[in-house]
């Protein structure tokens, strides 16, 4: 028997057994439709939080087991952090622009009244996910950015103080003696693959958008869903950008619905990868209306993702999602996997968990299989196997 051969009777397996937990799932769901919450049991308080940062969760977790609410949850997750500049990506002294300078952006987003800020291209303020906190609740505004969000926080009472450290400045250089590669210019001179600028634009011309450079050290994002005691469910995101973005750029992060987003009465999700693609699709705003329509936060998850790579196959993201249940679920795409922290009243500490991700223009045996036994693992909650 040949190799094509047995590669096509194993996916012939494969979908065959996707079919048929697809049809008991349907019969389930025809079922639960007649009983009240539809037969889930919560699983609540829980916090989720994208990427291995369990100090990040870990904090958070314990915000809630001190009854503290899921906003209080979400900006101490966030601003731990912060503090600890998670993978070069969160905080301070990373990611500087190609001016050198490094700038914040934070959302934070509450599911019970549906109130949110957020500030984005901040500078010199450390604790982002605080400021967008008080944008929240001190303005009727959803949305500060630059220099009078830096004002509006020192207004707030935040100290100014430089972003940009040592490290920070040595990889701005290092970037700068390599003829700024990679950078985020196009249809530019002089040629943007080659030089440095500054560039003055070409005449119009007609190219396929490109993703960007995105792998587990440039990834943009930490996004945080927490569910507290009284069943209200916030989300928030923070982050220091792309590296060697251009100066003033503004990612997905700080965007209600492509950051993340959060509503009491479905759940929640939170996106990070390729913010200038992800905030083209809010895909976290598509996975919370997925639940709505009754999937299960993994498939919700994965139909925001599907969306974007319909469009951008070799763009590279994640989105993790949440149901009001406190069930989870994530999808990715471009990476090998994708790890989310979760605490639960299930789990009971602090666990990380990986996703096989979804590759571009392949067939991925692991992913597949994954993505099989999503809805029969749906099966196993709900009779307990």
């Amino acid at each position: 028997m040949s190799i094509n051969s047995c590669c096509y009777r194993l996916k012939l397996i494969i979908f065959s057994l996707s079919f048929s937990v697809s049809l008991i799932v349907i019969m389930i769901k025809l079922y639960c439709h007649t009983i009240k919450d539809g037969c889930s049991t919560y699983n609540t308080p829980m916090v989720i939080s994208t990427w291995a940062f369990t100090h990040a969760t870990t904090k958070s977790w314990s915000v809630l087991n001190m009854t503290g609410t899921a906003i209080d949850a979400v900006v101490a997750g966030c601003t731990i952090c912060e503090q600890e500049q998670c993978d070069g990506t969160v905080g301070y002294g990373g990611s500087p622009d190609e001016n050198g300078e490094t700038s914040l952006d934070a959302l934070i987003i509450d599911g019970a009244t549906m109130n949110m800020g957020a500030v984005g291209h901040m500078k010199r303020i450390k604790s982002a996910s605080k400021v967008a906190r008080l944008v929240m609740e001190n303005t009727k505004h959803t949305l500060l950015v630059g220099d009078e969000a830096t004002q509006f926080a020192i207004q707030m009472g935040f100290k100014e103080t430089n972003l940009s450290t040592i490290d920070s400045l040595n990889l701005w250089k290092q970037w700068k003696s390599n003829n700024c590669q990679p950078n985020f210019w196009t249809n530019v001179n002089p040629d943007p693959t080659k030089y440095c600028g500054p560039y003055k634009p070409n005449f119009p011309k007609h190219s396929k958008p490109e993703s960007n450079l995105v792998d587990s050290k440039n990834h943009d994002t930490i996004g945080i869903i927490a569910i507290d005691h009284e069943g209200n469910i916030a989300a928030g995101t923070s982050t220091n950008g792309a590296k060697f973005k251009i100066s003033g750029r503004v990612g997905d992060s700080p965007i209600p619905g492509s950051g993340a987003y959060a509503m009491n009465t479905f759940g929640a999700a939170a996106a990070t990868g390729d913010g200038d693609i992800l905030m083209r699709f809010l895909p976290s705003f598509h996975a919370v209306q997925a639940m709505k329509l009754g999937y299960m936060p993994a498939k919700a998850a994965r139909l925001a993702i599907d969306t974007i790579v319909n469009y951008y196959p070799d763009f590279s993201g994640a989105v993790i999602a949440v149901d009001k249940y406190g069930n989870d679920g994530a999808a990715c795409h471009g990476f090998d996997r994708f790890p989310y922290s979760i605490a639960s009243p299930k789990h009971n500490k602090v666990s990380v968990i990986y996703t096989i991700c979804s590759k571009p223009k392949s067939w991925n045996l692991a992913y597949y299989t994954q993505a099989t036994f999503i809805n029969l693992s749906y099966v196993f909650s709900i009779f307990k196997f």
